[in-house]
């Protein structure tokens, strides 16, 4: 991707943030990828899950507008860029929206490791290479574990996993789209994406967000959902994403349903069964075994 028409509204960011590893922000993205998600789990019981959504996605855009003013970086634009960051901020708001429903009916670990289905299918599908079909087929016979081992009690919950599936695949493109080399004007365009997404979602989730409103201990951990689910990843993901090839991140990805499923049990006392723990292995496999290039080009 051509990164020039990022130039006129790049902030430079510190400079040990770019002697980093980019594999350092992965890590830490996909620790708290999931972190956040299962905090939230646990506010559930006070405010339903399009709430919290949009309390995650409104807390982290004003955030993001104190520490970048994204409002600066949209004034320098091409019509191209704002497309591509429109895009972004609606995916983000209907991908959390639907996220949060699905994880307030199935297990952490089941949602986490649908969400990386998408990617790993569209590599495989479009690069057929014996290796690829292999990776296919392994996720294809994780998800029928996993599905039937929740679909006839969940199966509104698996609609809402595999489009939050789906929404990570657009996620993904979109956040290589605005990703540059230099870190700053990749989370400028973040910034920008996350207040539209705060708007996008205000009708579907500010009537469940009310209770929260009103009670400060609850706003403090919706809060704190915010930082941890959207401020933290997506910035590690842009600072990772903006110097790893696509293949690259696309490997590592296999870490984040174990992490999910690591952080369920942890958190949320969430213990897979035999069967759908079969079916995340399956599918963790498959994601490590595809390749988005096999000659592992750029982004």
């Amino acid at each position: 991707m051509s990164t020039e028409k990022f130039e006129t509204w790049t902030v430079a960011t510190p400079s040990f943030s770019r002697r980093l590893p980019p594999h350092v922000y992965f890590l830490i993205s996909a620790l708290f990828h999931y972190l956040g998600p299962s905090f939230a789990v646990l506010l559930f019981s006070r405010v339903a899950p399009s709430g919290v959504a949009w309390l995650r996605i409104t807390t982290a855009a004003a955030l993001f507008g104190i520490w970048r003013r994204p409002w600066r970086a949209w004034a320098g634009l091409s019509l191209r860029c704002r497309i591509d960051v429109l895009m972004l901020g609606v995916v983000l708001a209907a991908m959390n929206t639907v996220f949060y429903e699905a994880i307030d009916r199935l297990p952490l670990a089941t949602v986490g490791t649908i969400e990386f289905l998408g990617p790993t299918a569209v590599a495989a599908w479009s690069l057929r290479t014996p290796r690829n079909s292999a990776a296919l087929a392994l996720a294809v016979t994780g998800v029928m574990l996993l599905s039937h081992a929740r679909i006839s009690a969940e199966w509104v919950g698996l609609c809402y996993a595999f489009a939050n599936c789906a929404l990570f695949v657009g996620y993904i493109v979109l956040g290589h789209r605005i990703s540059s080399p230099n870190g700053g004007s990749s989370i400028n365009g973040l910034a920008c994406a996350m207040v539209i997404a705060s708007v996008v979602a205000l009708p579907v989730g500010i009537h469940a967000a009310l209770p929260a409103l009103a009670d400060v201990r609850l706003f403090g951990a919706a809060v704190g959902v915010g930082v941890s689910s959207s401020v933290i990843p997506y910035v590690c993901d842009q600072l990772a994403m903006s110097r790893l090839p696509r293949a690259s991140f696309a490997l590592l990805l296999a870490l984040l349903p174990a992490s999910a499923a690591l952080i369920g049990f942890l958190v949320l006392q969430q213990v897979p069964s035999r069967v759908e723990f079969m079916g995340i292995a399956l599918i963790i496999t498959a994601i490590a075994l595809h390749r988005a290039d096999e000659g592992g080009g750029g982004r």
